[in-house]
């Protein structure tokens, strides 16, 4: 028996369907994990297509593009590098990073902000989503410590679930980093991964840095996860997650109507030739609920 869920899927799609459509967009995926049992919830692709009519459909309109597609995964990355900093002692969710003036200079390339920030904590730096203050905290880390992290997660590996063209995404070994690539990867960019990969790495935040494996057949007992993250630094990252879809994070509107909501946005540029195109984007949102003890795991992209 499937594991994913009717209604949630149901509503998981109608969601999608009308986002693509409100911003005119080229598509999008969401998954639903539960981070109980592993259980998938809601895998959903737009546009769609009736399986009882196949008539004149491509292959690339027949991809469950979720678990088929990689991108780069953007600032959803940065939680994993505050969790990284707090584990090594390095930083406490209060400690001060000064990001004036906006940008930082890095074997001669410029990383900038959205907007200007001056001092931030490290809460203040994943909630406004600062380059600056996570290429600050990445550079104190070994590259070899944040590759570690990232596969451990499940990045650059291809997700154990019976499911034909799911792909492993694309991390580099450690040794291969250059300063700025170490820099960029730290926010997102240089690496990349499925919405599947996205989701299932944020168990981390929901199981108190746990990660649990993903099944997409239903299962009721709750599944053992692998320990990453200390327990306290999960949680006070996934404080930083609730101040991020709250007032003055980047993403207010995630916050719902009697449940408590913790996430985390990403924005990247698409890549065309060797470099990136103007004006098109993945906008993503990988959020948890409820936030003191989440259930659920919520990824969605809009392309």
């Amino acid at each position: 028996q499937l594991s994913v869920d009717s209604k949630v899927q149901f509503f998981a799609y109608q969601k999608l369907r009308d986002a693509v459509h409100e911003h005119r967009a080229r598509g999008g995926s969401v998954v639903v994990l539960d981070v109980n049992t592993g259980e998938v919830l809601a895998l959903a692709n737009y546009p769609s297509y009736s399986p009882a009519r196949r008539t004149n459909l491509s292959g690339e309109q027949l991809r469950n593009r979720a678990l088929t597609d990689t991108f780069e995964p953007g600032s959803t990355m940065k939680p994993l590098i505050a969790a990284l900093a707090l584990e090594r002692g390095i930083v406490k969710p209060d400690t001060q990073i000064q990001t004036a003036p906006g940008r930082i200079t890095i074997s001669n390339a410029t990383i900038s902000d959205s907007h200007p920030h001056g001092v931030l904590t490290v809460n203040e730096v994943i909630q406004k989503s600062s380059n600056v203050g996570t290429v600050k905290m990445a550079m104190q880390l070994p590259a070899r410590d944040m590759w570690e992290t990232y596969s451990a997660v499940g990045l650059g590996q291809r997700p154990q679930v019976p499911f034909p063209g799911a792909v492993s995404g694309r991390l580099r070994a450690w040794k291969t980093w250059r300063p700025i690539e170490q820099a960029t990867m730290s926010y997102g960019y240089g690496v990349s991964a499925s919405l599947f990969q996205l989701a299932r790495a944020y168990s981390v935040f929901a199981r108190d840095g746990e990660l649990v494996p993903v099944t997409l057949f239903k299962t009721d007992k709750p599944a053992p996860g692998v320990r990453v993250f200390e327990a306290r630094h999960a949680v006070a990252v996934r404080e930083m997650l609730h101040m991020a879809a709250g007032p003055g994070g980047t993403a207010p509107k995630a916050q719902t109507v009697g449940y408590s909501v913790g996430g985390k946005t990403g924005t990247a540029r698409k890549q065309e030739g060797k470099g990136y195109a103007v004006g098109k984007y993945r906008g993503f949102f990988v959020g948890l609920a409820p936030v003191d003890k989440p259930r659920i795991v919520v990824a969605v992209m809009i392309d």
